[in-house]
């Protein structure tokens, strides 16, 4: 987790980059009060400096507009790629350039998983940070006290199973199922030193699509994933 003043994102697509850029300049020659923002109970006024993790996968970038609603989501911390149903067996969070292998996931689950959704998480920093003095300020008497990531699962029923997957360490996102108390399944990298291809390594580490629809099936126990391809 970023140091407090530090805004860390890990963008996916080229049109979250220019989003987060776009808020980087701005953030970084603020210094106002470090009084916390009532919508997202983050501390931008005070701005401060930006991580920015890239890579240098190429990937296929989304047809979409980037609508005022979307911008701010994806500067918060995150947003539904896929929107999850009413009845959301699980819901799958990832982050950076893993976007394909999670992309993936979806279309061969569809069939076997009501409602599945898609969770792209711009900023793991931030997400939790929201969350975090969110949950002080409650606890300090401000009842409505609301953040960014609470306000995304809400809709999920409480027997949604969560699966989270990123190109890192699998704490970095494991702490959501924390957030509403959903059964949590986390994917990453917990060792280092192997080599090999792209595929051949997320194979290894488990967060290729494979893996991240195998982990699915387990937190969400129904009939047999028909297109998951066993070891």
């Amino acid at each position: 987790m970023a140091q407090d003043g530090l805004a860390a994102f890990e963008p996916a697509f080229v049109d979250e980059l220019s989003v987060m850029l776009r808020f980087a300049f701005d953030y970084m020659q603020r210094s106002g009060e470090a009084k916390p923002d009532a919508r997202s109970w983050l501390r931008d006024a005070t701005g401060g400096s930006v991580y920015l993790r890239l890579s240098t996968r190429p990937l296929e970038q989304p047809k979409r507009a980037m609508t005022p609603d979307l911008a701010q989501a994806i500067v918060d911390g995150g947003y539904w790629l896929r929107e999850p149903g009413p009845n959301a067996e699980a819901v799958i969070a990832y982050s950076g350039a893993v976007a394909p292998e999670a992309i993936a996931a979806i279309g061969r689950l569809a069939e076997d998983r009501k409602d599945i959704g898609l969770l792209a998480v711009t900023s793991a920093d931030r997400l939790n940070a929201g969350w975090t003095a969110a949950q002080r300020a409650r606890e300090n008497g401000l009842a409505h006290a609301t953040s960014h990531i609470e306000r995304l699962l809400q809709p999920l029923p409480r027997h949604c199973g969560l699966v989270t997957v990123l190109d890192g360490h699998p704490a970095t996102l494991g702490w959501l199922g924390a957030v509403l108390g959903h059964h949590t399944r986390s994917l990453g990298v917990e060792h280092f030193g192997q080599t090999g291809s792209l595929a051949e390594l997320y194979r290894h580490y488990g967060i290729d699509a494979d893996g991240i629809v195998a982990a699915v099936e387990a937190i969400a126990p129904g009939r047999p994933v028909r297109h998951l391809r066993r070891l």
